[in-house]
């Protein structure tokens, strides 16, 4: 018999932290999106590489971490649910 998961139904209420934290990092102002390219790109990236923005607004040159990569994980998923 498969057991039941003992997880929360409202997850996304909690799932961010520190709201605006990833708007911050791009440089891109909370107030605007962020490009769905630009997320794609960031979490297709290796740990580590150094990307470039392929839109115009925020900043030209991203460091790619594991936390970044979460974050923009986790907007792409936000930004689907909207629909």
């Amino acid at each position: 018999m498969a057991k039941k998961k003992s997880g929360s139904k409202k997850w996304m209420q909690k799932a961010v932290k520190k709201p605006g934290a990833l708007s911050k990092r791009l440089g891109i102002p909370e107030e605007k999106n962020i490009p769905k390219s630009l997320l794609n790109k960031i979490v297709k990236a290796k740990t580590g590489e150094t990307i470039s923005n392929p839109t115009s607004s925020g900043k030209k040159k991203i460091k790619v971490d594991t936390k970044i990569q979460r974050q923009a994980n986790l907007a792409r998923t936000f930004k689907k649910t909207k629909k």
